[in-house]
């Protein structure tokens, strides 16, 4: 007598995750690199703030959860993943897509202020607001420190910032790279 098809799937979802567990975190950070920088460019996000966060959720464990309920590479509570149209969490391109799309709306309400980005991300949008910053727990605290020993940019942004200067004919040139303007000057 076989197995039904449901656990034959729940079989092979096992074994294809066995390797992925014993390997290293710097293994599964190149298996998925070339995935968040494909997401991260799509969403103009830093993909070394969406590297470090994954790192801090689920140290790159595809089908991690939380004891809160959080679920994925990048640790999305169910209704976080619904509103971002993340239908299988635990499937990589998804979820992190999700969640980039969630860093992204964070980095705009918070206007790119790195710590309170984090906060929210930990803690929830809720918590910022009551406590009109940072709120005081040492899990969000704790998050927040790790975070910014590896990221450590006070500030992100969602696109490369936009340069204007003047060219030798007058004209106003705008351009991402900062150093046409060292050049101009």
């Amino acid at each position: 007598m076989g197995i039904g098809k449901s656990a034959s799937a729940v079989v092979l979802l096992f074994l294809a995750a066995v390797p992925l567990r014993s390997s290293t975190a710097a293994d599964r950070k190149a298996l998925y690199d070339p995935l968040v920088r494909k997401l991260a460019e799509k969403h103009k996000i830093d993909p070394e703030l969406v590297h470090v966060i994954i790192r801090a959720e689920s140290n790159y464990d595809n089908f991690a959860v939380s004891i809160k309920g959080a679920m994925g590479l990048m640790q999305l509570m169910a209704p976080t993943a619904n509103q971002y149209g993340v239908k299988n969490v635990f499937d990589a391109a998804q979820n992190i897509e999700g969640g980039i799309r969630y860093l992204k709306d964070l980095i705009r309400l918070y206007d790119g202020e790195t710590r309170l980005v984090l906060a929210a991300y930990n803690a929830g949008q809720e918590a910022v607001r009551k406590y009109r910053g940072i709120p005081p727990y040492p899990e969000t605290k704790n998050y927040i420190s790790v975070i910014m020993k590896d990221y450590g940019k006070p500030t992100v942004r969602t696109a490369p910032r936009l340069y204007r200067l003047v060219d030798e004919s007058g004209r106003v040139v705008l351009t991402t790279d900062p150093d046409l303007l060292k050049r101009k000057k």
